[in-house]
């Protein structure tokens, strides 16, 4: 293979390589915050009454 061919492929894929880390990682954070979120409204809510028997008189 002709070494400058080589050293071009080399470079395509390491930036293919950095491009999906870049994704990856945003899918990641993203995750992270969504599960955070998601914590935060149920720690800060109770929701007993939904499921309680009315009271009787």
């Amino acid at each position: 293979m002709v070494p400058e061919f080589h050293h071009q492929l080399i470079e395509q894929r390491t930036a293919e390589l950095r491009r999906e880390a870049v994704e990856y990682r945003r899918a990641r954070e993203a995750t992270r915050r969504q599960e955070a979120q998601d914590k935060k409204q149920s720690s800060g809510e109770r929701r007993r009454g939904l499921f309680r028997k009315p009271a009787s008189a």
